[in-house]
């Protein structure tokens, strides 16, 4: 069958795949169909076709979802992989100290992408999961990164729009640049009730060979006056992954 309006089966593909989420990770063929705006014959065809190479899984009740075998490869070819196997060591020694929410995340177009995150039962609450993202200027991790991203992304955030979680969120473009800059000499991003009035998130660069910041680091513990207590571990850590992706500067 040949696509119409000149689109690939490609982009086909890439709609069906992007109706997964978080929230949605199992959905009928007519599900699909919709969100991916195609015709109910096209997307279960395409579907049958992707669960016969493992890419998506057919459950027992007819529901789809997406199949170990693509989490596999973008596993083993993930450019985070080698930055998650060094992040990892010094992630467990300091969720072992915070005893809260430990989260490793990067800069993906004009958000922040959480690429690992280590919890234990009773943490306090966090909103954000692994493969999960949130805006750049709403979170500790996103405002490290943008912080350090290079100019002409800064000001296209800065342009906004700049949604509000809370009323705390930096939502004025003034005070998020004087925000940014203060991120960049203290050396870490102190986001007191940002997301949700309880919690607090602290985040630190995490640079690379040539001292670019190709990461944050961040936790999320809550919001009360020990929260500050917690960045000597954090940039601790910080300073760890940083020498051990090879960053001798650190």
């Amino acid at each position: 069958m040949k696509p119409a309006r000149g689109e690939s089966v490609v982009s086909r593909v890439v709609r069906i795949f992007e109706t997964f989420g978080p929230d949605t990770p199992a959905l009928r063929v007519t599900e699909i169909a919709r969100r991916a705006d195609l015709h109910v014959a096209t997307a279960s065809r395409l579907v049958d076709e992707l669960v016969g190479h493992g890419w998506l899984r057919r459950d027992p009740d007819r529901r789809i979802r997406v199949g170990v075998r693509l989490w596999e490869l973008a596993s083993r070819a993930s450019p985070t992989l080698g930055l998650r196997e060094a992040a990892m060591p010094f992630m467990e020694d300091l969720h072992a100290v915070v005893g809260h929410h430990t989260q490793l995340a990067v800069l993906e177009d004009r958000e922040v992408l959480f690429v690992e995150r280590l919890s234990a039962p009773g943490a306090t609450l966090n909103v954000t999961r692994v493969a999960g993202r949130l805006p750049l200027h709403a979170s500790s991790s996103g405002l490290v990164l943008l912080a350090h991203a290079p100019a002409d992304l800064q000001e296209q955030v800065l342009a906004g729009p700049l949604e509000a979680f809370r009323r705390t969120t930096l939502t004025e473009p003034a005070r998020l640049r004087r925000f940014l800059a203060d991120v960049r000499r203290n050396g870490y991003a102190f986001c007191a009730g940002f997301i949700d009035e309880e919690t607090t998130g602290i985040a630190v660069p995490l640079r690379g060979p040539g001292s670019d910041v190709v990461a944050a680091l961040s936790v999320i513990v809550p919001n009360d006056r020990n929260a500050r207590m917690q960045i000597p571990a954090l940039r601790a850590a910080a300073r760890g992954i940083s020498r051990a992706m090879g960053n001798s500067s650190h």
